[in-house]
């Protein structure tokens, strides 16, 4: 059987080209040819609920994922002939850090917490209770203050940060403790057989920080956020692991690096291997 590689991917300002930055034309058409081939299995790795991220693939026109890893990794689901499937030993694994509870039951908790906007009930599940916050937040006092209160109650959780640039809002998710990102790869590898030397992960932002920092191959596109990138680079660097780091920097294939050129111009410095399928490789040697 030909080795099967897992390329998973963050969504917004990752693949899909709604940042400031420009996109280099025909990027998203190759990362499809990317994708089209059998051997390449591809996951979406997004914030966004389900109907969102269907919604994105076909406003952008990129391909439906063999895998996608919605809520900031709350759910999961395998795709086949356009039905999608929950994981449910997957959502039984999240959900008992909370005790049998759900983010309905937490929302009580933090209620007197200002600077938290509850946000809408389609971008909440069972598993995933989220707030906007100001951009300019203070975070580190925030974080402790909701940890400490949720922790009295006995729940284990994770809490995530990041900023949607267009809307200038602050982004926060609260999940159970075993369901970020970075966890729900890892228990999609080990459920679907995929290998750590033929998996990669490309992102941009503040959510991605728990993949980009994992040791797990990784991709920064060329438009990512440079806080991510600083961060990302010196918690690599004190544990001698940057070279599973790739900084997309555009000149692959005369593409600019950002979004999807960035994602393919990391992938084929990790698997230069890899048949192109038609992807025109000039000057590929240095990727």
């Amino acid at each position: 059987m030909p080795q099967q590689y897992l390329l998973c991917s963050d969504l917004d300002r990752t693949i899909l080209p709604n940042g400031h930055q420009e996109e280099s034309p025909g990027a998203r058409k190759l990362l499809a040819k990317l994708a089209g081939q059998p051997q390449i299995k591809l996951a979406y790795v997004s914030g966004r609920h389900k109907k969102l991220l269907q919604d994105a693939i076909v406003e952008y026109d990129i391909p439906t994922p063999d895998f996608a890893i919605c809520d900031v990794g709350t759910t999961i689901y395998t795709t086949s002939h356009n039905e999608w499937q929950p994981c449910l030993d997957w959502s039984a694994k999240i959900g008992a850090d909370w005790q049998g509870k759900t983010a309905g039951n937490l929302i009580e908790l933090l209620a007197d917490l200002n600077s938290l906007t509850l946000q809408e009930p389609e971008k909440q599940n069972s598993y995933k209770l989220s707030f906007y916050t100001p951009v300019a937040i203070d975070l580190p006092p925030l974080r402790a203050t909701i940890r400490d209160r949720l922790e009295q109650a006995g729940i284990k959780a994770g809490i995530i940060f990041s900023i949607d640039e267009m809307a200038k809002v602050g982004l926060l998710d609260i999940l159970p403790s075993s369901a970020d990102k970075l966890q729900a790869i890892k228990f999609l590898m080990a459920h679907e057989g995929f290998s750590d030397s033929h998996t990669v992960f490309a992102g941009d932002s503040g959510n991605d920080l728990s993949v980009l920092t994992s040791g797990m191959k990784s991709i920064l596109v060329r438009n990512a956020d440079n806080n991510v990138r600083e961060e990302a680079q010196r918690y690599l660097a004190a544990t001698d692991q940057l070279q599973q780091l790739y900084l997309a920097h555009g000149g692959f294939s005369g593409m600019n690096g950002n979004y999807a050129a960035g994602v393919l111009e990391g992938f084929y410095h990790f698997f230069p291997e890899v048949h192109q399928g038609g992807i025109p490789l000039a000057n590929n040697n240095h990727y």
